[in-house]
């Protein structure tokens, strides 16, 4: 069976994550062009989750630092400045997280969103079909009517404002980020910490998005997704990949035959200190 040594895997990993001194991101087009590289990142490294992120690029392999005067905290710097001005995409995405998309990788994300051309109807098709709930119907409603809000006047607009409503309205709020409904465009003095994200509806801040997303065929989105996925990994499990995505299983594997026919991928590769066989890419095989 062709194998991967551990070594490779992370001397390979190391290089494409930005993690070694001399490679760390340290301004902000640099920050750009690294999200351009790799189509899409994390903001913060997430655990268990192998993907490159702007902090572990910038600031090292670390934790995320809790003392706000860390220089690696300069990527909340380069994220805030950033909001709005479309040089990439950043909402909370993959694993419900803080997730940064390449403008050209962005309609290819978009394609396999529940969105399908008519934003003023496609949310009422999905509340009415019993897969979106009431209060992110309420919240892209108030985004609808009133255009672009801060935290706090949305809640208020979206009628949940309550304190017994935080936890709804911040399910409501990830779930339309999830969807590529809704996305925060900048930051207001607002609330009790004076720093609230403004949030702003998808295809009113990106309009043309939808025509961009149209010719792409979900099984064309999804080969371009996991191609770039592989090329910042190196290697990673079914499981791993149904763990970020959330794709169904058939999806996926249809999607893996295809890389695997054009020589991209391997398949049943040992990778060293792993049990489960994994994909990895041709280019790192090493054959016995």
């Amino acid at each position: 069976m062709p194998h991967l040594s551990a070594s490779t895997l992370d001397s390979y990993r190391q290089k494409i994550f930005r993690i070694r001194p001399e490679d760390r991101l340290r301004t902000l087009e640099e920050a750009i062009d690294f999200v351009n590289q790799r189509g899409f990142v994390f903001f913060w490294p997430i655990q268990r989750v192998n993907l490159p992120s702007l902090w572990v690029a910038a600031a090292g392999d670390r934790p995320v630092a809790n003392e706000h005067d860390d220089p690696g905290h300069i990527t909340w710097g380069w994220k805030d400045q950033l909001l709005g001005k479309k040089v990439w995409y950043y909402a909370r995405i993959l694993c419900r997280k803080n997730t940064i998309i390449s403008l050209r990788l962005l309609p290819y994300f978009y394609a396999l969103s529940p969105n399908f051309g008519d934003p003023e109807q496609d949310y009422l098709d999905q509340y009415h079909g019993g897969t979106l709930t009431l209060e992110a119907k309420q919240v892209y409603e108030a985004l609808l009517r009133e255009g672009a809000l801060d935290t706090i006047s949305l809640r208020k607009a979206a009628r949940l404002s309550s304190p017994e409503s935080t936890s709804r309205f911040n399910r409501a709020l990830d779930t339309l980020q999830m969807e590529f409904k809704v996305l925060p465009v900048g930051v207001a003095q607002a609330g009790a910490w004076r720093y609230a994200f403004v949030y702003d509806l998808v295809h009113r801040h990106y309009p043309q998005l939808i025509d961009q997303s149209r010719p792409i065929s979900e099984p064309q989105a999804r080969f371009e997704i996991l191609q770039c996925y592989f090329e910042s990994v190196g290697a990673a499990s079914p499981a791993e990949m149904e763990r970020l995505f959330g794709w169904r299983k058939e999806d996926l594997q249809r999607t893996l035959q295809l890389l695997v026919s054009r020589n991209i991928i391997q398949p049943e590769i040992e990778l060293q200190n792993r049990k489960e066989p994994v994909y990895a890419l041709s280019t790192l095989i090493q054959t016995p």
